[in-house]
C-alpha cells in the first residue's frame, strides 16, 4: 500500500539524493519528540517508541506498559489477557508496546514539521559535503546567481558556492546568469549543517588546474609543474620541467602555434603567462625566470640566498617590469632575492671601489683590480679579512698587508665618525624596485661571489 507519506519520502529522497533510511529516521524522531512534549504538557511521563510501518505507510507510536494480573493503574499497566491479544507470547512482568494515536495540537504539528525539515537539511548538507570534499582543488563550473556585498554567489546545481572578494581577479566583472569557472579552494561545514563552498579564480592552483586540463603531458606526469607565481589579472610565471628527454616542457605547454596556452590566457581573460624552463642551477633558473629580459651576468651570494643580476641599460625597464612586477614574480618563482643592476651602474660602482682601494697604502691599480675581482668591495672587507687571503690575492708581503689593514681600519673609523648619529638615513636601493624578467640567456656569465664576512 502506497500512502501519501511513502510518496513524499520517495520523492524527497530522489530529489535531494538523501538515503531513504535517513528520511524515515528524521520523521520518526520528529513524531517521537512531538508526542513526548504533548504528554509532558498533560503531566504524563511515559516510555514511548516510534516505528515506521512500510506496509501501512504510516508512523506508529507506542507506549510501554507492564503486564500484570490485576491492573491498578491503567496508564502504566495492562492485564495479561489484553497483552496476549497483542502478543501471544507475552508473560507477566514483561513490558509491551501499546499503539496509541494522540491528538496533536497545531503547535506540535508545526514543531514536528520544522524538526523534519531541519533534519533533512542536515542530511542533504552531509550528502553535498561528501560529494564535493573529493573535488577540492579541482575546477568547477557554475552560473552566477547574484552578487551579495561583492561576494559572487555561484549556482552549481544542487548547491550554491561563494567567490569572495579576496579570491576574485581585479577588473573581472560578471553578469547574472553568466557562466563562470573557478577552483574549489575550500569546503567547510557550517553549524546549521549547510556546507560552505569557497571558490577562487585568483589562487595559483586555478592556473595549475587549467594547465593540467589543457596539457595532456602534465596529467600524464611527462611534464611537471615545478613552481608558479602569480599577480592575478596581470601576469603569471610558471616553471616546468620534462621527465622525458624527447619532450620539450615549454613547447608542450605552449602547444601548436600557441593553441594550448592561448586557451588558458582566454580563460584568464588576457592575463599574461610566462612559461619558463626549470633548472637545477639557481643562476640559470633565475635567468629563465626573468624572461623576456636578457641577463649578462649573475653574482650569487648563497649565504643570504640573493643574486645580483646585471643587464644592459636598455634591458633594465624590461627586466624590472611595470611597478616591479616582473622581478617580483621571478623572485617568488625561484625563491631567491634578486637585485637588478645595469652595466653602467656596475662600472660606476667599480670605479668608486677602485678609487677607494688605490687610496690605501701598498695598493696599486693592478692590486686594486685583483682585490676587486676577488670580491673586496669595501673597507670592511679589507680591514677584517684574514691576512693570508690578502697576501695571496694581492701579491703583498706580510708588512704591506699589516699596513694596508691598519689604514683600512683608520679610514673606516673616520667614515663612521662622519656619519650622523640621529636624523640622517641612508637611502638603500630596493631590490624589488629594480627587478628583472629573463628567458634562457645563451652564454650568460655566471660567477660565485666570495665576499668574506
Amino acid at each position: 500500500m502506497i500512502t501519501e507519506l511513502t510518496r513524499v519520502i520517495d520523492s524527497v529522497g530522489k530529489d535531494k539524493g538523501i538515503d531513504r533510511e535517513r528520511i524515515i529516521s528524521a520523521v520518526e524522531e520528529a513524531v517521537l519528540s512531538a508526542a513526548e512534549k504533548l504528554l509532558k504538557s498533560k503531566n504524563q511521563d511515559k516510555e514511548l517508541d516510534v516505528y515506521y510501518n512500510p506496509d501501512e505507510g504510516e508512523v506508529e507510536l507506542f507506549e510501554y506498559k507492564e503486564v500484570v494480573e490485576t491492573v491498578s493503574d491503567p496508564e502504566i499497566e495492562i492485564s495479561l489477557v489484553e497483552a496476549t491479544e497483542l502478543d501471544p507470547e507475552t508473560e507477566l512482568g514483561d513490558m509491551i508496546g501499546v499503539k496509541i494515536s494522540p491528538e496533536y495540537t497545531r503547535i506540535a504539528i508545526h514543531n514536528a514539521k520544522q524538526k523534519v525539515l531541519q533534519k533533512l537539511k542536515e542530511a542533504e548538507g552531509k550528502v553535498i559535503y561528501e560529494e564535493f570534499i573529493g573535488r577540492k582543488g579541482t575546477i568547477i563550473g557554475g552560473i552566477v546567481r547574484r552578487v551579495d556585498r561583492r561576494h559572487i554567489i555561484v549556482d552549481l546545481g544542487r548547491v550554491e558556492a561563494v567567490l569572495p572578494p579576496e579570491q576574485q581577479v581585479p577588473r573581472e566583472y560578471y553578469k547574472m546568469k553568466e557562466r563562470i569557472r573557478a577552483v574549489l579552494l575550500d569546503i567547510r561545514e557550517s553549524p546549521r549543517g549547510e556546507p560552505r563552498l569557497i571558490l577562487s579564480r585568483a589562487h595559483v592552483s586555478f592556473v595549475m588546474r587549467l594547465f593540467e586540463s589543457e596539457v595532456p603531458e602534465i596529467s600524464e606526469k611527462i611534464v611537471e609543474i615545478k613552481a608558479i607565481s602569480r599577480d592575478p589579472g596581470g601576469r603569471t610565471k610558471i616553471a616546468v620541467a620534462s621527465n622525458d628527454s624527447d619532450v620539450d616542457a615549454v613547447g608542450a605547454c605552449v602547444g601548436m602555434r600557441g593553441s594550448r596556452v592561448q586557451s588558458i590566457i582566454q580563460e584568464l581573460r588576457g592575463e599574461k603567462v610566462d612559461i619558463v624552463p626549470w633548472s637545477e642551477d639557481p643562476a640559470r633558473y633565475v635567468c629563465n625566470a626573468l624572461s623576456p629580459a636578457v641577463v649578462n651576468k649573475v653574482v650569487i651570494d648563497e649565504n643570504s640566498r640573493s643574486m645580483e643580476v646585471i643587464v644592459d641599460d636598455d634591458q633594465l625597464s624590461l627586466a624590472i617590469g611595470r611597478k616591479g612586477q616582473n622581478v617580483r614574480l621571478a623572485s617568488q618563482l625561484t625563491e631567491w632575492k634578486i637585485d637588478i643592476k645595469t652595466e653602467s651602474r656596475v662600472k660606476q660602482e667599480q670605479q668608486e671601489v677602485l678609487s677607494l682601494l688605490t687610496s690605501l697604502p701598498s695598493v696599486s691599480e693592478v692590486t686594486a683590480s685583483l682585490l676587486y675581482n676577488d670580491g673586496f668591495y669595501s673597507l670592511e672587507h679589507i680591514a677584517f679579512c684574514e691576512p693570508d687571503v690578502l697576501m695571496k690575492v694581492g701579491s703583498l708581503d706580510e708588512d704591506e698587508v699589516s699596513t694596508l689593514q691598519k689604514a683600512a681600519r683608520v679610514a673606516l673609523m673616520e667614515k663612521l665618525e662622519e656619519m650622523p648619529v640621529e636624523g640622517g638615513t641612508e637611502e638603500v636601493p630596493d631590490a624589488e624596485a629594480e627587478g628583472v624578467q629573463v628567458s634562457p640567456t645563451a652564454g650568460a656569465e655566471v660567477q660565485d661571489s666570495r665576499k668574506d664576512e
